[in-house]
């Protein structure tokens, strides 16, 4: 929006042409998304209070959660505002990727809220029935799939680039569809399940979206893009300012949401936030740079499917409790040594994907 008033002002003083750089765009998203969340949060954090919009503790989880009932959630509103607005003001609104990624994440939000809405407000325990949710999850990631593949204007755009490996590209076809939706919906339930400590989902999604943004803006350069190796794609360095925003959104969510959190995203904004994820990786082609980088969300899924399938199969549990994190607090370990050491590995996972630029 910004973009195309300071085109107009450049008209008449060139020093406006500041505003097309990319880079001072992104940073102006980041900026902008932390200050709303230090304006909107305090007051949506007393709205949700005051509405007794508060999270409900299962009896069967560690004793240490049980003082964490009644705190406000649903706070991934939050996140959204902020991310839409930053979005929208200082990204290129003709460009394609912006609509597809932020479309993505507000839809999946609104999936989210309405699971929220059930359970906090509608006092409805179950929430929005898993079924419902996973066949709206599928509607969002399968549309946004298919816009990606029907205005793809090269054949880079739906081929699979494999890390660490030069030239290693495996042409996906109309199966880019398929793939495109597992790894959007599926990055959506991985960050929605690793939600559950204060702080430990947002701090990896805001390192991984800063790092998606770098590969974001390299691919989009043409120069750059010839300079590493990797495809150049027209457009998708617009990107950045998408991770930016949500970067920017990421830190101010998490100035309330640290331990001991004042405020919990809820699936509005977990759901959200991991189909952001998945989204922009798509849009990059760096789907299985996501798994590397967002290692954490990964382990935390698996451990899930593994309790379930070890408990079926042989009545046996793996772990002391999935997710994994849960697993850790029953050990014995405090919530904060859980959580920084979860983004202390989430550091490592980015620094080892970002390494596939260079390295290959």
């Amino acid at each position: 929006m910004l973009l195309f008033l300071a085109e107009y002002l450049a008209r008449f003083d060139p020093g406006f042409h500041v505003f097309q750089y990319l880079t001072l765009r992104s940073i102006l998203g980041v900026l902008t998304a932390l200050l709303i969340s230090f304006l909107v949060g305090p007051v949506m954090i007393r709205r949700l209070t005051f509405h007794q919009i508060g999270q409900s503790v299962r009896d069967d989880g560690p004793q240490s959660h049980l003082s964490k009932a009644g705190t406000p959630t649903m706070g991934g509103a939050l996140l959204l505002v902020a991310v839409s607005v930053s979005t929208l003001l200082w990204g290129d609104l003709g460009n394609r990727y912006i609509w597809v990624v932020l479309m993505t994440t507000l839809l999946f939000g609104v999936v989210g809220f309405y699971d929220d809405y059930k359970k906090l407000v509608l006092k409805n325990s179950r929430g929005l029935a898993a079924r419902y949710k996973y066949f709206w999850q599928s509607v969002i990631g399968l549309g946004a799939a298919l816009v990606l593949f029907q205005t793809a204007q090269s054949s880079h755009e739906t081929q699979l680039l494999v890390p660490f490996f030069k030239g290693l590209v495996i042409d996906l076809g109309p199966w880019f569809v398929l793939w495109s939706y597992l790894v959007i919906v599926g990055s959506s339930n991985a960050v929605n399940l690793t939600d559950g400590l204060d702080g430990l989902a947002i701090m990896p999604t805001v390192l991984v979206a800063g790092a998606l943004g770098i590969f974001a803006y390299v691919s989009g350069h043409a120069v750059i893009a010839e300079y590493l190796l990797i495809p150049h794609l027209s457009g998708v360095g617009e990107v950045a300012v998408f991770c930016a925003a949500l970067v920017g959104a990421g830190l101010g969510f998490l100035w309330f949401n640290a331990y001991p959190a004042q405020v919990f995203m809820g699936d509005v904004g977990a759901l959200a936030l991991g189909a952001a994820l998945g989204i922009v990786a798509v849009a990059v082609r760096q789907e299985l740079v996501l798994l590397i980088m967002g290692g954490v969300f990964v382990l935390e899924t698996v451990s899930v499917i593994l309790q379930v399938a070890s408990f079926k199969l042989t009545g046996r549990r793996i772990f002391r409790m999935a997710p994994l994190h849960h697993h850790f607090e029953l050990k014995g370990w405090p919530e904060p040594r859980v959580i920084v050491r979860f983004w202390i590995a989430t550091v490592i996972m980015v620094l080892i994907g970002l390494a596939s630029l260079k390295i290959r």
